[in-house]
């Protein structure tokens, strides 16, 4: 789920690079890596003043950059008061680069294990993040259509989706389980960098950098031989290089295998398939992979050959207790959250998936930890927190076409300790928020009011199909951009869900539930600009200041973006003049903004 609500990041990532004016630099690379150009000058590009400050801009709203490296110091602190000197010190540190020491820390996983994490100090991270939005457009050009973690524009839906197609459409009804042992630790730092040279980095002193970056010190460990810190800016993105040489090795194999002849798609396949070439497709998350094949004879040749090119080529080691040949019409596998099996239905064979049984537990665990916290503590907060963790929730395994009976069932587990842990907080009525008629409105459910807030139901989901990934959408092409925006209409619900989980300290309740009931009732959209919100682009506007006798009602209060809001309350000529270029708002735009100028007091502009 982690992965999940990364997504509306990547899309404010965009709105950073057009914001800073640094889209026609990041164009010009990609263009170029898809021309197989070789990038041997690209720190001048990294230390750009407007990729400094974009990088600076794109870490401060994350959480992460509250928390502190070994060194103690925040990203606020470097960066808040004085940019200018926030881009001397990126300079100055990388004319000859020494990383800070990494902090160690260690988070215990489900099955019992330790997961450790390291975090790189935030002057660290911020230098990583100008490296990777350089990096970012030319391995996009390189990458492999079907790897869809940590990139942009992918999602675990259109994982799931690619898997759903290869069984139903392409009636591959064997699933090659492949779990790699410790992937992040055991990544080779000389092979890393031999495969980013190969794909076009052929600039020695940010390879240096690199090789610096994964050799920083973690503190009590040492300094590592192989692997990389998860935790760090960069690393999700050297993961991806990493497997990235898999993925087109297994898609040669049959998917991309050049023929002589230039057959159409399904004319090649038909043609292969009278050859002694293995039928076999790969999809991927970050190193969670499935490949998939028609029969058992070359699933299982599939996963000998994997297991001894992983070996061989990357000097990783896969864990034969968990990989495995499963045949889907009799036993169910595993995928991200998800369990697949194959199903006869008005007599064709299809998928049926449901929540897996280990992410069962975790929700399970997750909806009784929130219920506790309802029981105790500051019960509005609460509430909002447990919405928020049930929206989330349904909006990532929607795509099962089981969920329906699996959130009925998880309901029914909950459902003693929801009613014994809340019967002193319960009311018998209360207020139903816009999200809560808004997708919840049709279920019959008996509504439960807690701190006069009525909660998500738990089995209130439906089946949606998983989309598959739309060809053409990329943050590095006009055209690309283009079909992002038409795609990013309606609600966004992991914006939603970080609303209810981020109340604004110091509000009262009313304020903080409006907060929720505007998003939903403005659909997601700024009221001025009628472009669509996101998180840190995105502020509530008291229309009667409360200096004024304004309150905190929902007609008293829009939600605007940031710069919006500045021009709003911005008095001197400079500072109108710099907004309104920024802005560029129409006519109509201009005319709302003038409303709530003259509603504060200050003059049209």
């Amino acid at each position: 789920m982690a992965m999940e609500k990364m997504k509306q990041k990547k899309k404010q990532k965009l709105r950073n690079n057009e914001y800073y004016d640094n889209q026609a630099i990041y164009d010009e690379i990609y263009a170029k890596s898809l021309n197989n150009y070789k990038f041997k000058s690209l720190m001048s590009a990294i230390i750009d003043e407007q990729n400094i400050l974009l990088a600076y801009r794109n870490i401060k709203k994350n959480k992460g950059s509250k928390t502190s490296g070994t060194n103690k110091s925040t990203i606020i602190e470097i960066g808040e008061s004085n940019p200018e000197r926030l881009v001397w010190y990126v300079r100055n540190r990388l004319k000859d680069y020494k990383p800070h020491a990494i902090r160690r820390v260690e988070i215990e996983k489900e099955n019992g294990g330790i997961r450790p994490l390291g975090i790189p100090s935030i002057e660290d991270r911020l230098i990583q993040q100008c490296i990777k939005q350089v990096l970012e457009p030319i391995f996009e050009a390189k990458f492999h259509k079907h790897s869809y973690g940590f990139r942009a524009n992918r999602s675990t839906e259109y994982a799931i989706a690619r898997a759903m197609s290869l069984i139903n459409g392409g009636k591959l009804h064997y699933a090659v389980d492949i779990d790699i042992k410790a992937f992040f630790d055991n990544v080779n730092h000389e092979k890393l960098l031999k495969q980013m040279w190969t794909m076009a980095i052929q600039d020695k002193n940010l390879l240096s950098i690199v090789a610096k970056s994964l050799k920083a010190e973690v503190t009590g460990i040492g300094i590592p031989q192989k692997g990389t810190a998860q935790g760090g800016i960069i690393s999700p993105l050297l993961s991806n290089i990493v497997l990235n040489e898999l993925d087109w090795w297994v898609s040669s194999q049959w998917e991309s295998f050049n023929t002589r002849h230039n057959y159409t798609k399904r004319n090649k396949y038909r043609a292969m398939k009278t050859t002694n070439l293995k039928e076999i497709f790969i999809v991927r998350y970050a190193d969670d992979l499935k490949l998939f094949c028609r029969d058992y004879k070359n699933a299982q040749t599939a996963l000998m050959a994997v297991r001894q090119w992983l070996k061989e080529r990357l000097g990783l080691e896969i864990n034969t207790e968990k990989s495995k040949v499963v045949n889907l019409k009799k036993n169910y596998s595993d995928f991200l959250g998800f369990k697949m099996k194959v199903v006869s239905k008005r007599h064709k064979k299809v998928v049926e998936s449901h929540v897996s049984d280990k992410a069962r537990k975790k929700i399970i665990n997750n909806i009784k930890e929130k219920i506790k916290a309802m029981q105790r503590g500051f019960k509005t907060d609460a509430v909002n927190k447990y919405n928020a963790s049930i929206l989330g929730m349904h909006n990532y395994y929607r795509n099962a076409t089981k969920v329906s009976l699996d959130f009925y069932e998880i309901a029914f587990l909950v459902s003693k300790s929801l009613y014994n842990r809340t019967k002193k907080v319960r009311s018998e009525t209360g207020l139903k928020s816009k999200a809560f008629i808004k997708y919840y409105g049709r279920y019959k459910y008996k509504t439960i009011y807690i701190a006069k807030i009525a909660l998500f139901p738990i089995g209130g989901i439906r089946t949606k199909d998983a989309l598959n990934h739309v060809n053409g959408i990329c943050n590095y092409t006009e055209e690309g951009r283009k079909k992002i925006h038409e795609n990013l209409k309606g609600i966004n619900h992991d914006i939603l869900q970080y609303i209810m989980k981020n109340p604004v300290q110091g509000q009262c309740t009313e304020y903080n539930d409006n907060r929720i009931s505007l998003y939903i009732g403005q659909d997601g959209k700024c009221s001025i600009t009628g472009e669509l919100l996101s998180i840190g682009n995105m502020e509530v506007h008291h229309k009667k200041l409360r200096t004024l006798g304004g309150g905190d009602e929902y007609n008293n209060l829009t939600f605007i973006q940031s710069d919006v809001h500045k021009l709003i309350h911005a008095i001197a000529d400079k500072t109108i003049k710099e907004y309104k270029e920024k802005l560029k708002l129409n006519e109509k735009g201009l005319e709302k903004l003038n409303k709530f100028r003259l509603k504060v007091g200050n003059c049209v502009i």
